[in-house]
């Protein structure tokens, strides 16, 4: 795994004393074996200094995880994005919408 792609992960942290962000130009990757990895960060908010060891694993493929079938996802494959049209209807919709789903999809309350 390329250096920079460490870096960059790592401004994802926040440091422990101050809750600032690191800031990529403030990581030194100080090595790595294998999966894992030695780096040193500095605060530039505080200055407080950080050594990290942590384990990356590039070689695994993420899980994915959906509640759809598996059809489903091909069903949705070619449908078009949803645009700024798309949000300001549905914004519409939603401020005179009362909540009553039954009503919306035609089934009233019989009892």
């Amino acid at each position: 795994m390329k250096e920079r792609l460490i870096k960059r992960l790592m401004t994802s942290i926040k440091c422990d004393s101050c809750g600032q962000y690191y800031e990529m130009s403030n990581i030194d990757v100080l090595g790595n074996n294998s999966d894992l990895w030695f780096l040193k960060a500095l605060c530039s908010s505080c200055h407080r200094q950080c050594l990290v060891a942590a384990v990356i694993r590039e070689s695994r493929t993420p899980e994915v995880i959906t509640d759809l079938t598996g059809t489903e996802p091909d069903r949705f494959l070619n449908v078009g994005v949803v645009d700024v049209d798309d949000v300001l209807n549905m914004h519409k919709f939603l401020k005179d919408f009362d909540g009553d789903f039954s009503c919306l999809f035609g089934q009233r309350d019989t009892g």
